[in-house]
């Protein structure tokens, strides 16, 4: 190719969570706890602060990211992680209620930073087991 300066190469810096639970409130609980497992462990954060966050969409999968978007913003902006979750959905509108730390590098290893919720591989469905919430987060 020459004396190009530039190039490109793969790069794979994404990771699907996902979250099952018997209700979709619990689904996207767990994939919250999945995001925080593609960052660090998450038996390693103390859930001692709680952050409220809230969002709405008539959608249920667009309500799933902008809920994993809310969260990968409030642990950009607080510089936390988060351990912990209650989410309750009615109609259009999700509240919830993360409960976490500030990142603490001597105990919270971190193997990436979330830049965002992708609708990548996004579905919000209910199979045999219950509910299923899922999509690719950039990281």
């Amino acid at each position: 190719m020459g004396d190009r300066a530039w190039q490109l190469f793969p790069h794979d810096a994404d990771v699907g969570v996902r979250g099952r639970g018997p209700t979709p409130a619990a689904a996207f609980e767990q994939a919250a706890r999945a995001l925080t497992a593609a960052l660090t462990d998450p038996d390693a954060v103390q859930p001692t602060r709680p952050v409220e966050i809230a969002c709405e969409s008539a959608d249920p999968e667009v309500l799933f990211v902008d809920w994993l978007n809310a969260l990968i913003f409030e642990m950009a902006t607080r510089r936390m992680l988060f351990s912990r979750f209650e989410v309750a959905i009615e109609g259009d509108r999700l509240t919830a209620v993360a409960w976490g730390e500030p990142i603490d590098r001597d105990r919270h290893h971190l193997a990436a930073e979330a830049k965002g919720a992708t609708f990548t591989a996004l579905s919000v469905n209910r199979d045999a087991g219950g509910w299923v919430a899922q999509c690719v987060v950039d990281v």
